[in-house]
Formats: structure tokens, sequence, C-alpha cells
């Protein structure tokens, strides 16, 4: 009788289930409360309709500036911005916070960084404080902590995989980058994030950023503005950029 009865209420409850189901109406389902607006991708290379263009030909280097505020001693011809070495860091004078980043680098002939320890390097620093690493690591022809390599959190995350191109060969980062929150008192609410797609590979997938970027010692966080400028950083090598735009998230 047990049996009977177990099987009667689940016939009752799968019943109770479908006659539910069909009283509900699709359209309660239906979300109408807001409506995506339109992007246009770009093609052929080209960004997308609401990017805002950080660099795309010469006439662009008058967004950015070196950290003291003065002009830009970077070399700039055609579409590429080049490093001169010992200028020092350059920032966007536009303040960004949420972002989707696409930038493309490429690192020079290894033979002219050889005896450093500066093989193709840079980095990306969102908000001028967390830097996504830029170096020459093609199959770890240069010998470096993993969490130094290109496509690292720089000394706190090394890429899921090694997606890099051979040196002079353009590559490509796309990224998002959630801002950290903090809280009324100036503490921290919640940490930065950033996924990352090397060259069409997924390496860094929504990792929490320990902290600004340091290079002795350990992250911590300090307050400061819900938007900073973006950072290109200047390490004694001649890596070059092209067709750099974000977007506002």
């Amino acid at each position: 009788m047990d049996m009977v009865r177990c099987a009667c209420v689940t016939f009752l409850l799968l019943c109770s289930l479908s006659l539910f189901a069909q009283q509900v109406k699709p359209e309660a389902t239906e979300d109408w409360s807001f409506k995506p607006p339109i992007v246009t991708p770009g093609k052929k290379g080209h960004p997308p309709s609401d990017a805002i263009v950080l660099f795309a030909a010469e006439k662009d280097l008058d967004k950015w500036e070196h950290l003291d505020s003065s002009a830009v001693k970077w070399k700039a011809k055609g579409r590429t911005l080049t490093i001169v070495p010992k200028t020092k860091d350059i920032r966007t004078r536009q303040a960004f916070g949420n972002i989707q980043l696409h930038i493309e680098w490429r690192t020079p002939d290894p033979k002219e960084d050889k005896g450093r320890n500066d093989s193709g390097n840079s980095g990306v620093l969102f908000m001028g404080l967390y830097e996504l690493q830029i170096y020459e690591t093609y199959q770890y022809a240069s010998r470096l902590y993993y969490n130094g390599q290109a496509g690292s959190i720089y000394k706190q995350y090394a890429p899921m995989v090694n997606a890099c191109l051979p040196p002079k060969a353009w590559q490509i980062f796309d990224a998002v980058f959630e801002a950290p929150v903090f809280n009324p008192d100036q503490t921290l609410k919640t940490p930065a994030y950033i996924t990352v797609f090397h060259n069409g590979i997924l390496i860094l997938h929504h990792v929490p950023v320990k902290g600004p970027m340091v290079y002795a010692g350990y992250p911590k966080y300090e307050y400061h503005a819900a938007k900073l400028p973006l950072v290109l950083q200047e390490h004694n090598s001649r890596v070059s950029f092209r067709n750099i735009w974000v977007r506002e998230l």
C-alpha cells in the first residue's frame, strides 16, 4: 500500500506542476525593462562603433602624456607607436574605470635587448596600478618567473597558457577589467577583476587582482579614485603598439 500511495502522490505532484506550467503565460517571463543599445562591430581590425580610440595613427598622440604631464617622446610613425628607451611611461589623458581593452603589441628583435633583463619588457597598467605584463616569452626563450611572463598579472598570476608569438610579430590582448570598489570609509569592498584573451586564447579568467603592481613585497590595496588613466610602461625595450581602443563598461 505504501508503494501505491507514493506512486499516487508522485502522479498528483507531476500533474500539479504541469498545470502550474500551463497557467504561466509566455509573456510572464519576457523582459521588456531594458533595451540593449545598438553597437556596430568593427570590420577588418577596426574598433566597434562605441569604442574610444586611444591610438590608431600619429594624430592620436595628443591623447597621451608622460606621467609628469609633458608631451609624449615615444616615436609615432603611421599606425605604430614605439617606445623610446629612457623616456619613461606614458598615460592616457582620459581616466577610466571598468573597460574592455583591445591593444596590439610587438616586441623587437631580441638582439636589441641582448645582455639585459628587459627582453621585450613593457606592460599595460589599468588605472596606472594593475599590470598586465608584456614580455618576449615565445616558447620560453627568455628565462623568467612565470608570473612575470607575457600575459601575467605581474607577480600575481601566471597565464593559464603561453600564447606568445615570435618576436617582431604583432600580438593582441583583449581584456575586460573591472575596477576595485571601495566602501565609504575607504576600505576595500571588492577587488579588481580581469579576464584576458591573448591572440584569441583565454589566458586569465575573471581573476581577482591582489592589489597594485609591486616589484618587491606583496600587493596591498589603497583607496583611489573610481577612474584613473591607463598607463603603458617604458622598460628599456623598443616595444611597439598599434590599434589601441577601449569600451567603457
